[in-house]
């Protein structure tokens, strides 16, 4: 596996931490679940079903330019794009064909 796709996950990993830690605060967590879905989503539109790990780190790298945008455009202020990004990663890297934990 690629330094670059080996750091993309250890941040992903990193940001779905984050989001664990958010489930003592109902509403912080809903606010980034919510954004986590509209990312999710688009994950789906842009990647498509069928990607390696290689492919969605790639997207991961062009991710800055879409996040927030989608999140704004679907449900309105992006609060924590960078948070709802790396988890959303996180949980669509494990759809990978070469996904191994």
């Amino acid at each position: 596996m690629s330094v670059d796709v080996e750091l993309a996950r250890q941040q992903w990993a990193d940001g779905y931490r984050r989001l664990r830690t958010l489930a003592g605060d109902p509403t912080a967590s809903d606010r980034v679940h919510a954004d986590l879905d509209v990312v999710t989503a688009e994950l789906r539109r842009r990647v498509g079903g069928t990607y390696t790990l290689a492919e969605l780190a790639e997207a991961y790298g062009r991710s800055d330019d879409w996040v927030r945008e989608a999140i704004e455009e679907r449900a309105g202020i992006a609060r924590s794009p960078s948070l709802a990004a790396d988890a959303a990663f996180h949980l669509y890297a494990r759809g990978a064909m070469d996904y191994a934990p």
